[in-house]
């Protein structure tokens, strides 16, 4: 049987391995996928457990998607320009880090059927998935990208790989034609963003990469608004279904079973 799991801290809310524990089991794959909260002292533990065979492969979530850089052999471009690591495989004896938050973000998008072309994003949040975000938007060619930081220089290092992003003021709000909390902001029902959006116009998108719970308090704020609300569930989705493809060389159906499996 093969052995696969998702690390990270905190790490109970994953519903990774109920996703690929069911796409397992329809495609008739002899494996198992698990969870496990570690600290940054046990990255290097993981790593070997890989590469000594006692695990086929691994998913990293947050904080440590550019820790276990440093462990890994090879880094597929998307991840060197990111630097930012979700999914591990091996590779003629070789431990590959790859990302596949950008491609899970891109094909979220492309269900809200949401037009980016020449239009700004304001991010909130700089951490995370923040990096593969930019770089699907960059990609998706929107005109300008804005982030936003509680703590501002996290997001001024992001133009380290992102030279053509603008940074402002925690607080501070832009114009802007889609709006992505990429935020912990909302994982407890009494968050709320602080920012005023009162004077929203109705043909702008709330994005919230958070997928558990399903409406986040930024996300009522935008529905409340009129504005075109979405959740993180086919991100979360699409990273997974980009990984599944990597370790089984299969593509597992994405349908409504599936949504209704996971509750999402």
């Amino acid at each position: 049987m093969k052995k696969y799991l998702v690390i990270g801290n905190p790490i109970e809310h994953s519903l990774s391995p109920k996703l690929h524990n069911y796409w397992f089991e329809k495609n008739d794959i002899d494996a198992n996928y698990s969870k496990r909260n570690i600290d940054k002292s046990e990255i290097q533990k993981i790593i070997s457990e890989i590469k000594d065979n006692k695990l086929d492969g691994a998913n990293v979530t947050v904080p440590f998607k550019s820790d276990v850089i440093p462990f890994l052999d090879i880094l597929s471009e998307e991840s060197q320009i990111t630097q930012s690591v979700n999914t591990i495989y091996k590779q003629d004896k070789k431990l590959v880090g790859h990302n596949t938050d950008i491609k899970g973000f891109e094909l979220s998008l492309k269900e809200t059927r949401f037009n980016l072309e020449n239009k700004i994003i304001f991010i909130l949040g700089a951490g995370g998935v923040v990096p593969s975000i930019i770089y699907a938007l960059e990609k998706l060619g929107v005109s300008k990208i804005i982030v936003s930081n509680r703590t501002k220089q996290k997001a001024e290092n992001l133009k380290k790989n992102f030279s053509n992003i603008n940074v402002v003021d925690w607080g501070d709000q832009p114009e802007f034609d889609m709006i992505i909390n990429a935020t912990s902001l909302g994982l407890g029902k009494e968050d709320k963003i602080g920012l005023n959006f009162n004077n929203i116009k109705k043909e702008k998108l709330f994005y919230d990469v958070i997928y558990n719970p399903k409406e986040t308090n930024f996300l009522r704020t935008g529905k409340s608004l009129g504005c075109k609300v979405t959740n993180g569930k086919m991100m979360f989705i699409y990273q997974a279904f980009e990984a599944f493809k990597i370790w089984h060389k299969v593509e597992p159906k994405i349908n409504e079973e599936l949504k209704r499996f996971l509750d999402l």
